[in-house]
């Protein structure tokens, strides 16, 4: 039997010779925002390894003399009739009677100054070390969103170990660097804060929990005499913090 094969012309309208230059249109600007994507992913990991490499070199450099709990002097009770007025970001202020801080005054301890290999100078706080999740890192003495990409930032608060609520911020990376684990921390975890002296205590965690970015009220000075540290970091959103709380374990 005998196929015919019949062929049917296609006739291109304009319309259709439309349509195709906005397919290839469309598809061109898919490849082109796949690619900015990736290009801005491979950016952004690179940036996030170059502060944890600036981060290490510094802590790795740093020069402390580590104290021995038995060499950290004793407090003392300090009765004064004065006010501490603290203003917290809100512009709430708190007023803390000095009968309730406890120690000594501490002479003033200056920031150690690190330079790094490419020329850039910072300065360092404390160390912050959490066993259990394997984070330590060097605390910067000043917050910005530069010195936040290099390692946890100093946000607020006395000097590292004093009386008070020593207040560190970090970013929350996927990659797990920084505060990265931060997240997953369990109450009853041990926390170390080294300090520019070399003394080493331990803190508790407490309490955690979220919070908006506006609210600041994890940063008050009101720890009754205590010392105490306060962790924070993005949520995986970035609409939430994570507030770590920990005080000095006794």
């Amino acid at each position: 039997m005998n196929q015919i094969l019949i062929t049917q012309k296609i006739y291109v309208t304009p319309e259709l010779k439309k349509k195709k230059k906005m397919y290839k249109f469309e598809f061109f600007i898919s490849i082109f925002i796949i690619c900015l994507l990736f290009s801005y992913y491979i950016y952004a990991e690179y940036d996030r390894n170059k502060g944890e490499k600036v981060s290490q070199e510094i802590l790795a450099n740093l020069d402390l003399h580590v104290v021995e709990e038995d060499e950290i002097p004793a407090s003392k009770v300090k009765l004064e009739d004065e006010v501490l007025v603290v203003y917290l970001n809100n512009n709430i202020s708190e007023e803390i009677s000095l009968n309730s801080l406890i120690g000594e005054p501490q002479e003033d301890v200056a920031p150690v100054m690190h330079t790094t290999e490419n020329g850039e100078t910072y300065y360092i706080s404390s160390v912050l070390n959490i066993p259990s999740l394997e984070i330590n890192y060097p605390v910067l003495s000043e917050t910005s969103d530069e010195l936040l990409k290099i390692s946890l930032n100093k946000f607020w608060g006395p000097e590292a170990n004093e009386v008070g609520n020593y207040v560190i911020v970090g970013h929350n990376y996927k990659n797990k660097t920084f505060f990265g684990k931060l997240p997953s921390i369990e109450i009853g975890a041990r926390v170390e804060l080294t300090d520019m002296k070399g003394i080493t205590i331990q803190y508790e965690v407490y309490d955690k929990y979220l919070v908006d970015p506006t609210d600041v009220a994890c940063t008050s000075q009101l720890t009754n005499g205590k010392r105490e540290l306060t962790l924070i970091t993005c949520n995986s959103t970035g609409k939430q913090r994570h507030v770590i709380k920990c005080r000095e374990i006794l």
